[in-house]
């Protein structure tokens, strides 16, 4: 079930009329038999591998905290972590083991044919985060089944996102809540937000990204730089999208879910993009990888090592392709390469500020190639030919847009309909929470917002339901 179809559309406002009607302590079952169903929905087979991977992850954080010794402890850790990465890994990367494994010895071994279950690790992930908080003593193992599955397959952020800890998202399914207008509005606003930047923004964007993506070598000059640059904004307002539409999903519910984004192409630095891009990963990545390594606490060599371990791993998690690890190396790379030059996070927004946040864009721009390109060989053909003929500007540039099939009008449709409502927003954004802004303005202020924000994906948005950039992860 998308975000983006009819399905969704009666869905949520089902479960939002039933949540609030009935009793307090019957609500969390309401969401569990609501996010089983939403997860069966994609394919009902699949359901046993979420469900196998929760009841473990229960039965070991109970028997951490049942243990007074730490070898126990550290058994039902383990345990954990071997099955839960295990399916993790039969299911995403055993075909990827296995083709380096041919690559570099004359074992052949057969591949697995299988879809890979949507939103796998994303609630592996997350059921791993809380055994290993409840081994280190942060937090207490919840003994309800049902209340820790509901945790674990919470249907606004089940599939990609956000991911969530612990102690944010558990005690909110338990504690009694009463019906909040402003909250549930404030949702609905973050909802319409989150479709207009998938259905207006990355879907029309990906037409051209995959036209040009699809059959890369039949493509040169302008044509292959304009589909990088389409693909950075896809990328990113498909999946903030994503996470909008689950937030607000869960505003509606009086549920606060993780800040996913924070305006990442507005940083300064590589460092501050990750503290402002898929922030629940990179903050698990933080707490669960990184600190236990030894974070920045050891010698200046081995923190760089850490960082690089980190980014390697958090690029794989991507995917199952060399590109992904390339592209995690090439920013852990970056910000080893900031930690020398001593650079750092820039407050005031002058000039300076604008040329970083130019610099820091066209570099995160350049690393897509590697996220978007279907082997290494493609990305290099980008980078070879990407500025082929741009000593003719005019030319290079007009060669590009004929291509693509891009006409004056639809150049003006770019700018007015994407670049300029993201950009404001995002912007704005940085200082102000925009949903939050227009529910203290006046009845007729917020409603021409959704209006013509509805109108404009009614009009604009793509036509035919299209998934989600983050579900093949």
């Amino acid at each position: 079930m998308l975000f983006n179809s009819l399905a969704y559309a009666v869905f949520l406002p089902v479960v939002f009329v039933l949540y609030w009607i009935i009793p307090h302590k019957v609500r969390w079952p309401l969401l569990l038999v609501a996010s089983y169903y939403f997860y069966m929905s994609w394919n009902a087979k699949y359901v046993v591998l979420i469900a196998s991977t929760t009841v473990i992850s229960y039965l070991c954080a109970i028997a951490i905290e049942k243990t007074d010794k730490k070898e126990h402890k550290r058994l039902a850790v383990a345990v954990s972590l071997v099955v839960s990465l295990g399916i993790l890994y039969v299911f995403k990367y055993f075909n990827f083991s296995v083709d380096l494994l041919g690559r570099f010895t004359s074992l052949r071994i057969s591949h697995l044919n299988y879809l890979l279950p949507v939103g796998i690790s994303f609630y592996t992930f997350q059921t791993l985060g809380y055994v290993i908080d409840v081994y280190r003593g942060d937090i207490k193992a919840e003994r309800n089944l049902g209340v820790y599955a509901t945790f674990v397959s919470f249907f606004p952020q089940l599939v990609a996102g956000p991911i969530e800890r612990t102690k944010n998202l558990m005690p909110q399914i338990t504690s009694e809540k009463h019906f909040d207008y402003n909250s549930a509005a404030y949702g609905v606003r973050l909802i319409l937000w989150g479709l207009y930047k998938k259905m207006v923004i990355a879907d029309n964007l990906a037409l051209y990204v995959d036209k040009v993506y699809g059959d890369i070598h039949s493509y040169s000059g302008y044509s292959l730089f304009l589909a990088t640059f389409f693909f950075s904004l896809q990328i990113y307002c498909d999946f903030s999208g994503y996470s909008d539409i689950a937030r607000g999903s869960a505003k509606m519910l009086n549920i606060n879910l993780i800040e996913n984004f924070k305006s990442p192409y507005f940083s300064a630095s590589i460092k501050e993009f990750w503290s402002r891009w898929h922030i629940s990963l990179s903050t698990w990545f933080r707490d669960y990888l990184y600190i236990p390594l030894g974070g920045s606490r050891v010698s200046k060599p081995r923190t760089a090592f850490n960082k690089m371990v980190t980014f390697l791993v958090s690029g794989l998690w991507h995917g199952a392709n060399m590109t992904f690890v390339i592209w995690g190396g090439v920013h852990g790379a970056a910000q080893v390469g900031e930690d020398v030059l001593k650079i750092k996070k820039s407050e005031k927004h002058n000039l300076y500020w604008v040329i970083r946040v130019i610099c820091v864009f066209v570099f995160v721009m350049a690393g897509w190639v590697f996220f978007r390109a279907s082997s290494f060989n493609d990305a290099l053909y980008v980078f070879g030919n990407m500025f082929n003929g741009v000593g003719n500007i005019g030319a290079y540039m007009a060669e590009g847009f004929s291509a693509l099939d891009i006409n004056r009008n639809l150049i003006v449709k770019i700018i007015l309909l994407y670049l300029v409502p993201l950009t404001v927003y995002d912007f704005i954004s940085l200082k102000s929470d925009i949903c939050e802004w227009l529910g203290k303005k006046k009845a007729i202020v917020r409603y021409a917002f959704m209006l013509v924000i509805s109108v404009l994906i009614l009009v604009y948005g793509y036509v035919g339901q299209s998934t989600f950039v983050y579900f093949q992860f």
